[in-house]
């Protein structure tokens, strides 16, 4: 998760990186353990950084085989320390299994690896649990974004440092857009009415949609005052007293999503068991889908949407100040009590370097967490990246707010796709905003 200004798709890194590869951010199933890529040594002298994460690493033995931009930085901490980073990895097979998060959180809760590549909704959980090691003291950490430093900031911890700011944005077929005569919209009523065109036009579901992003579109509506007015510490803190009601804010996002539900704009029993990008993603290239929404990285991935044979254009989500960019927070922590935390930490450190993450965004052509690392985007990207260079954005994730908002916005926005009402889920938030101040 941005935010970063970097999901994992399948569960927000759903959005990571949100913004990775796809695999990165498409996570959630049977779990692998990948241990090729363990430098060969004597048993006793290796130096082995456990890192779990949704991806899975490249045999470093392999020659001529591009490898991830995570690959590539993780080389450079082995080489610089001496150290064999082994990956142990999970990904769901289907809406059933467990999703990344649930295994994550089992995982560091048992301190049973030393880096662990996380949701924004973990993170802050197993940051006000204690789970997590402060990373303030990393050489590196002076060269964060401030955003980043909002993110995952928690009891005055840093307690997660992403690779890349993942940002989200609607993923549009242009060339559909100019056959239909349409304009990208800017608001919710102009995105409803491009719908229901697109709709006449013979597009039966003009939004593809799945079950982890839909909340994009809640936050870029409840959260767009709050993020760019001038009193943003002042309700934040409303929010964590209880004064201002998240149902208060959130409700008209609801709302939107329940009228594109009634009019078939998106497909809520689809959307309700599709893992992300493979879900949507075959009818949107197949150009039967119109709009999609995805994160940053996606319009680079050829696995994704960096490869259409269509004009594409990436936009801000609809709301009342116009198209938003919707920024969550992914990032590695380190566990507090891990095996090899000296090891650990410096691997981290090594990997959210200046010249490590020069390398990453170079690579994945992303939106660096470093105030001094940037590189050019691709030119789909450039309208939502033109907000975001102008600081109008949401953030997906907060760590100053007592309630966590990407993961919990995303399981009510579910309960929708199900059946519940709007005033439900409304009476869901306020019941999570309830159970913190009793906290």
């Amino acid at each position: 998760m941005r935010i970063q200004l970097t999901c994992l798709g399948k569960g927000l890194l759903l959005g990571l990186c949100l913004a990775m590869l796809l695999t990165l951010l498409t996570a959630c199933g049977g779990q692998k353990q990948n241990t090729s890529n363990l430098l060969p040594s004597n048993k006793d002298e290796e130096r082995i950084v456990n890192l779990f994460s949704p991806m899975e690493k490249t045999d470093p033995n392999a020659e001529n085989v591009a490898r991830s931009a995570t690959d590539k930085t993780v080389i450079m901490a082995e080489e610089r320390l001496g150290v064999s980073v082994a990956y142990i990895t999970y990904t769901a097979e289907n809406s059933q299994d467990k999703t990344y998060d649930d295994v994550a959180l089992d995982r560091a809760r048992n301190n049973m690896d030393d880096l662990y590549l996380l949701n924004p909704d973990t993170i802050k959980k197993l940051g006000e649990e204690g789970y997590l090691a402060d990373l303030s003291g990393l050489s590196n950490a002076q060269n964060l974004r401030d955003v980043v430093l909002a993110a995952n900031v928690i009891d005055g911890k840093l307690v997660a440092v992403p690779q890349e700011v993942v940002a989200y944005g609607l993923f549009i077929n242009k060339d559909i857009f100019d056959e239909c005569k349409l304009t990208l919209p800017e608001t919710p009523e102009e995105f409803l009415e491009c719908c229901r065109v697109l709709k006449e036009n013979g597009y039966e579901t003009p939004v593809g949609a799945n079950r982890w992003w839909l909340e994009t579109f809640v936050l870029a509506q409840g959260f767009a005052d709050l993020y760019n007015g001038d009193d943003t510490e002042a309700q934040i803190a409303a929010l964590n007293s209880g004064e201002l009601k998240y149902s208060e804010l959130l409700r008209p996002g609801f709302e939107f999503l329940q009228e594109m539900i009634d009019n078939g704009y998106i497909d809520p029993e689809k959307a309700l068991q599709s893992e992300a990008i493979e879900g949507e993603g075959a009818d949107f290239l197949a150009q039967k889908t119109p709009i999609v929404m995805a994160y940053w990285g996606a319009a680079n991935t050829e696995t994704a949407y960096g490869a259409t044979d269509f004009e594409m254009v990436v936009i801000g989500f609809p709301s009342h100040r116009g198209q938003m960019p919707v920024m969550p927070m992914t990032g590695f922590g380190v566990g507090a009590n891990a095996e090899h935390f000296d090891d650990a930490m410096a691997t981290l450190d090594v990997l959210v370097s200046d010249e490590a993450l020069q390398v990453y965004a170079e690579t994945n052509r992303v939106i660096s967490p470093s105030k001094n690392v940037s590189v050019e985007c691709v030119p789909a990207l450039k309208p939502l990246n033109d907000r975001i260079e102008e600081n109008i954005y949401v953030l997906g994730a907060n760590a100053n707010m007592n309630l966590e908002q990407w993961g919990n916005t995303c399981l009510i926005v579910r309960m929708l796709l199900g059946g519940a009402t709007v005033d439900e889920c409304m009476a869901e938030f306020d019941r999570l905003q309830a159970e913190t101040l009793d906290n």
